[in-house]
């Protein structure tokens, strides 16, 4: 039997999960003190791309679930996850398979029928089982090496777009979810688009 093509496997996605750091960000994690050196209030911050979140909205009325599973625990990942109606957020995963089977469990869903988009060896265990392994184009050569496809553009600049582009046009969705979502009387568009920002 011949290896299936990454389009093979993007055809059956019905779950898009995304690493946030070096995927929906550029990697970089600024951390800003407070005043007065307590380490408790310091903010942190990152920066993610209005293409990925407009790619979630389309990727929502296509019909995928979306979610996040990330090692680092941030508010800032939670009020994003929030403003974009994430189906599933898994924080604080030293070990991103366990939350990998969990949304299995909680989708109904087989492993063949999840892709997943990572950049680091942290990522690993989650891309090897994924029916849909995506490396960011800035993606470590380890990840890269294992994955079933690569985006063109890096993390925090329209990779998770990529991704989700590249999904869609493998199951002969996109350009039709497009106009769906252009369609201002669509009611299905109105509530699988994002927030509007207001936090």
């Amino acid at each position: 039997m011949s290896e299936l093509t990454a389009q093979d496997r993007a055809r059956r996605i019905k779950v898009l999960l995304f690493d946030v750091d070096g995927v929906l960000t550029n990697g970089d994690i600024t951390i800003v003190p407070s005043p007065d050196g307590d380490r408790s209030k310091a903010v942190e911050v990152k920066g993610f791309s209005a293409h990925d979140g407009m790619g979630i909205s389309i990727a929502r009325l296509a019909g995928l679930k979306v979610g996040f599973v990330t090692k680092r625990e941030s508010q800032v990942v939670a009020i994003r996850a929030k403003d974009l109606k994430i189906d599933h957020l898994y924080q604080g995963q030293s070990n991103k398979r366990e939350a990998f089977d969990k949304v299995l469990a909680d989708e109904g869903v087989t492993a063949d029928e999840v892709a997943f988009v990572g950049d680091d060896i942290i990522d690993l265990p989650a891309l090897r089982v994924a029916g849909l392994a995506i490396a960011v184009a800035n993606a470590r050569p380890q990840v890269k090496a294992m994955a079933h496809w690569t985006t063109t553009q890096v993390g925090g600049q329209g990779a998770g777009r990529d991704a989700i582009d590249f999904i869609l046009e493998a199951q002969g969705v996109l350009d039709s979810t497009i106009e769906a979502y252009l369609d201002p009387s669509n009611p299905a568009a109105k509530k699988a688009d994002i927030g509007t920002g207001k936090m």
